[in-house]
């Protein structure tokens, strides 16, 4: 790479790191509001410390298993097209 030619500055090593540091501040900052803001609950398991931010990850990672378990059964071969 010519010194001239600079990366992206999102695919910067350092800027890359920097997001994720702000990310993991932000999701801790959202989880620590928990304590300033009074719950509406429906349930009871809604009115828990954090209810929101560990049924969000839960809910995440239960999709990214669903779709990787729908992806067994829709893939198709690399020479799909190929075949006439």
């Amino acid at each position: 790479m010519n010194e001239t030619e600079q990366k992206h500055w999102l695919v910067r090593p350092k800027t890359i790191r920097q997001l994720w540091y702000g990310g993991f501040v932000l999701l801790a900052l959202l989880v620590l509001a928990d304590f300033f803001v009074h719950p509406h609950a429906s349930f009871q398991i809604d009115g828990t410390f954090g209810f929101y931010s560990w049924y969000g990850l839960l809910t995440c990672v239960g999709m990214v298993l669903f779709a990787k378990a729908l992806g067994i059964f829709l893939k198709r071969k690399d020479t799909y097209y190929d075949d006439e």
